[in-house]
């Protein structure tokens, strides 16, 4: 598997997640993260209905394809749908809409559809995509047993044949990671909220056993949606949803803590996860110059330890949990 840098550009803000995103701001952004040093970029078919991806090709034309990594998703296919209204999933888009499909036909499409989108012949890592119980409800055994034997069999076939470079699950959720995780050999997981600065208990056996058997772990969703990227104070969303009462109380102790030691919530938060060695990379949404110069600001940004042992004995960060020591590019 390629090697991450530390800090990843998540691209599903270009997909016109929550607001529409011109090409002008889009392209803008991502020459921003070049410029800054960003050399590894995620996207997925399902983000902007494949605009993300089609964005993401624009610009990659211009640089050197050994110079950076790329990834992508399977399990969602993309189809026209002229009388589909823009943002019911999400994304501010018509005419399209999305279907899950992890069949071995439906991930072979969803592949070749985004190697054309992103003009490409091959792809560093390709994840399978938002399986699990809280995705699917009760077709969650019937969606795993198809992932197990089709969708997962598929993706290893394609990094067999050289045009992936290493698969892995795309998910947030731990517990659809452990019951693969002993079922096939994945070479990387990127897993969204769940191991942050807000919350690490449930994700840190996950973490553990992916560092025993040398699975790479990438973050995405340092910020929890929202809840802790504002330098300001907390957001009023978790989970794309509405933060309740108890989840603010939590956030604003964080907040407390980060503004009494002078430290940069997103910052703290966008570090925190590098530091168990199972964690790679961390991937942050971004949509526009501003978002991507902060991200990068907040990865340099040097916290004083004396922050992150307040945070453990406030109870934020849990007793196991590996503390930073200093965060390498």
């Amino acid at each position: 598997m390629k090697h991450l840098p530390s800090l990843g550009f998540g691209a599903a803000p270009i997909g016109n997640l929550f607001a529409e995103v011109g090409e002008e701001g889009a392209q803008a952004a991502l020459q921003a993260a070049w410029r800054g040093g960003i050399r590894y970029f995620d996207t997925a078919p399902f983000y902007g209905h494949g605009l993300s991806e089609q964005r993401l090709g624009r610009a990659f034309a211009q640089w050197p394809r050994d110079s950076f990594a790329v990834s992508t998703k399977v399990g969602r296919i993309i189809e026209v749908d002229v009388e589909a209204p823009g943002g019911a999933d999400g994304f501010t888009v018509g005419g399209s809409r999305a279907k899950f499909d992890y069949s071995r036909d439906g991930v072979r499409r969803s592949f070749e559809a985004s190697l054309r989108r992103l003009d490409m012949d091959y792809l560093d890592i390709v994840f399978l995509h938002d399986i699990g119980k809280l995705t699917h409800g009760d077709r969650h055994a019937q969606v795993l047993r198809q992932a197990l034997d089709e969708a997962l069999p598929t993706m290893a076939e394609l990094r067999e044949q050289g045009v992936v470079g290493a698969i892995g699950l795309g998910v947030n959720e731990v517990e659809v990671c452990l019951e693969v995780l002993s079922r096939f050999d994945l070479d990387c997981i990127m897993l969204a909220g769940r191991y942050t600065l807000f919350e690490q208990a449930s994700a840190l056996p996950l973490l553990d056993e992916a560092q025993r058997r040398g699975v790479r772990m990438i973050v995405a969703g340092p910020y929890n949606s929202g809840l802790l990227g504002d330098p300001r104070g907390p957001g009023s969303t978790y989970n794309y949803a509405p933060a309740d009462e108890t989840v603010l109380r939590r956030a604003s102790e964080i907040y407390a803590i980060c503004a009494e030691e002078g430290v940069d919530v997103g910052a703290a938060a966008l570090q925190f996860p590098l530091a168990h060695p199972a964690v790679v990379s961390v991937v942050a949404g971004t949509r526009n110059i501003a978002e991507v110069e902060c991200a990068i600001t907040r990865r340099d940004r040097t916290i004083p330890p004396r922050t992150w042992e307040r945070l453990r004995s406030a109870g934020i960060i849990a007793a196991n949990a590996p503390l930073p020591e200093g965060i390498a590019a």
